[in-house]
């Protein structure tokens, strides 16, 4: 990894902390800056190696004797939406999205905290303040997007927001960053939709590719990623290789 790097990358391991999506493991991430001139390049090269972009840093899991997590990114050309994806679609038809600047907003802001009280309750997530949060969009070396999703506009309204992604703009894709919504809306699949509208506008602009981050073959909580077929996976030894999910 380290010899097709630029010669000013400097990578670094964090200490050991419990796994979040496999119980009884510890994980460690490999990670290094993303700054200056160069940074555009080295987030194309390592995403091709299997890290993930947040906020300055890029990283990828590197855990002793354990290599479950792996990137996964979306065939936009090859996808085809199955019956209870295309029926997601339908069902947030009504929604309007917009492509914004990564900047933040007080509404912006509310709907991430509402979010993480009810998805992710007790996590560390939960304590982050509006400046944390700007930090976590806008500090970004890349050029990145915010999308935004919502229910009831008209000419004179803007409409209730209900979702929002974090998304980076790459030569050959879209990469998801971070995405959340309104937990009161569970009966339209949000998450889902913001997925299937992030493969569209990928169609739309030529690009390849839907990175989508790690997905942990024995994680629940990862498990819904293998609705977005065909994916490849990214191993390190060969690059990426279509996932064979009859096996998986």
């Amino acid at each position: 990894m380290t010899e097709h790097s630029p010669e000013t990358a400097q990578f670094f391991l964090t200490a050991a902390m419990p796994c979040p999506y496999l119980p009884e493991r510890q994980e460690r991430k490999l990670f290094t800056h993303l700054n200056g001139r160069r940074a555009s390049a080295l987030h194309r090269l390592l995403t091709d190696h299997g890290f993930r972009r947040s906020q300055n840093l890029i990283y990828r899991p590197a855990c002793e004797g354990c290599s479950a997590c792996q990137s996964v990114r979306i065939v936009t050309d090859e996808f085809e939406a199955g019956a209870s994806l295309r029926r997601n679609a339908r069902r947030n038809s009504d929604l309007r999205s917009e492509e914004l600047m990564a900047r933040v907003t007080q509404e912006q802001y509310d709907l991430f905290h509402k979010y993480l009280e009810a998805r992710h309750a007790g996590g560390g997530m939960t304590q982050m303040t509006f400046s944390d949060y700007e930090y976590m969009v806008e500090d970004t070396p890349v050029r990145s997007m915010l999308i935004e999703y919502r229910a009831g506009v008209t000419a004179n309204d803007r409409g209730q927001l209900v979702a929002v992604a974090l998304t980076d703009v790459m030569t050959d894709g879209l990469s998801m960053v971070y995405s959340f919504f309104d937990p009161d809306l569970a009966e339209r699949g949000l998450g889902t939709y913001m997925i299937l509208d992030h493969v569209e506008r990928a169609r739309q602009a030529g690009l390849a590719y839907v990175y989508l981050g790690y997905w942990v073959k024995n994680s629940p909580k990862m498990a819904y990623k293998t609705r977005f077929r065909p994916l490849e996976v990214q191993q390190e030894a060969v690059g990426w290789l279509r996932l064979d999910l009859s096996s998986s």
